[in-house]
């Protein structure tokens, strides 16, 4: 079975994977998602990278800033306990739009996907196909270049809606410059093992 490699931006993933929740009304399991794709295209996942950010803390933290610190740092300590997985953390910026409403932006995590896939052949020289979960067209470039200059086939897994004022922009640029793009399913977010270990 052939090796790869997961990128996944995860402000991106886990905002899919609250959609998901949302509508299923069932947690959904973090590495999971990961394992299932990867069987789903007949790949070895030889190594994960996590790109993601801490919550941001005012000054004076909030009772949900807190709590959201909390979840974080819980999800980051079992990621780092897998020597598989590496976590490429950034920071969390706070900005207020014109209208003073607040959004929260995650900042250098695209520069971080960015070195990866332009270095991930120094450590893992015999992959020839990667996955990337996202839906920056920022990338787009970078795809672009590993994919002619370095011929590694990029699979985007993203998800996106035909509606309007969609949480979820479609790029169809970022679409066409990768090798294949599949669209996210509920179905990728399901405890698969713990199903086949206990029928129902």
């Amino acid at each position: 079975m052939e090796d790869t490699i997961i990128l996944v931006d995860d402000g991106f993933f886990r905002l899919v994977k609250r959609y998901f929740q949302k509508i299923t009304k069932k947690k959904k399991k973090f590495l999971q998602t990961f394992r299932n794709i990867c069987k789903k295209e007949n790949l070895n996942l030889k190594h994960l990278f996590v790109y993601m950010a801490p919550s941001f803390q005012s000054k004076y933290p909030t009772e949900d800033e807190r709590f959201r610190k909390k979840k974080y740092d819980k999800i980051k300590k079992m990621l780092d306990k897998k020597n598989w997985v590496t976590v490429r953390e950034r920071r969390c910026q706070r900005i207020f739009d014109e209208k003073g409403k607040i959004k929260f932006n995650q900042k250098g995590v695209d520069s971080w996907i960015v070195a990866d896939l332009c270095l991930f052949k120094e450590e893992f020289s015999n992959i020839k196909k990667v996955i990337l979960i996202s839906s920056d067209s920022d990338f787009a470039p970078i795809i672009k270049m590993i994919k002619e200059k370095m011929d590694i086939e990029v699979v985007l897994y993203t998800y996106f809606e035909n509606k309007r004022k969609s949480l979820f922009y479609r790029s169809n640029h970022l679409l066409n410059v990768c090798s294949r793009w599949v669209k996210l399913r509920e179905k990728d977010f399901e405890d698969t093992e713990i199903k086949k270990e206990n029928p129902k």
